[in-house]
């Protein structure tokens, strides 16, 4: 496996980022994971745009998108398979202990996993966190992941592929890596940015591609949704066929199918849209 660590392919054996990165050290960094199907990335414009708005949110230098570019296009040459999961993860680079920057300059790596298509279906639950729709972190794809990594670790106890958070006022917001769709009354509704989700780019091509309306949800609404599906860059569209406990045994639904048929019909036209 080789991997792209700043400027150039390395065997993944050999490639070596400092004990001192402040990625590692405090999480100062950012990442996307794009969708690469036999060697094409998808959408990979609307995650470089993504990746850079992130750098600004937390004051990294502006990443190279011609760079990034030429370095997923080595990654993929070199590390052939039919689906894979391309991570771009840009950090502060080589820092002192404490929150402070180091004058280093930023880190690149871009690597590669094999993956899976998902099912069609999955189970989700709810978790008795709550994302903080004010936060400084809010709407950036950040390495500062752990409190994910706890609420996904308990869906895997459940049953479960991912779990879902409210925000600090009782709204439905986003999953640990996903956004959420709930369907009433037949109209498909999604809660907006300012719920505090991350803007994801599958969503946003869901909303463009199905008319989704960006609605204000309390959490409850997954009590009295007609379908609920998630969305992600490795998910797709993907319904949902059990929230807790509670079964959705008819999922996918038919708007739900029709979403997961457009979505697929104008993903298949345009690898970069």
């Amino acid at each position: 496996m080789m991997i792209w660590l700043d400027g150039g392919l390395q065997d993944v054996e050999s490639a070596r980022v400092s004990v001192f990165d402040h990625g590692l050290t405090v999480g100062d960094g950012i990442f996307e994971t794009v969708k690469a199907t036999h060697g094409q990335p998808f959408a990979l414009t609307r995650h470089l745009d993504r990746l850079t708005r992130s750098a600004h949110g937390l004051g990294l230098p502006d990443p190279d998108h011609d760079e990034i570019r030429r370095a997923c296009a080595a990654v993929l040459d070199a590390n052939p398979m039919p689906l894979g999961r391309l991570r771009i993860t840009y950090t502060g680079g080589h820092g002192p202990l404490g929150s402070d920057r180091g004058e280093h300059g930023p880190t690149l790596v871009v690597a590669l996993g094999e993956t899976a298509r998902r099912p069609d279906t999955t189970a989700v639950i709810t978790v008795p966190w709550t994302r903080n729709e004010r936060g400084a972190l809010t709407g950036l794809k950040t390495t500062s992941y752990a409190e994910n990594v706890v609420a996904l670790a308990r869906a895997h106890q459940h049953g479960a592929s991912e779990a879902l958070f409210g925000n600090t006022v009782g709204q439905l917001c986003e999953g640990t890596g996903s956004n959420v769709f709930v369907v009433l009354d037949g109209e498909i509704h999604t809660p907006p940015v300012s719920s505090g989700c991350l803007p994801g780019i599958t969503r946003a091509l869901t909303v463009e591609w199905t008319g989704a309306k960006e609605t204000d949800l309390p959490l409850d609404v997954l009590e009295r949704a007609e379908e609920v599906f998630l969305t992600s860059t490795l998910r797709d569209v993907q319904a949902v066929h059990r929230i807790d406990t509670a079964e959705l045994p008819a999922a996918p639904g038919p708007v739900t199918a029709k979403a997961m048929r457009i979505f697929a019909e104008h993903a298949g036209h345009d690898l970069d849209p």
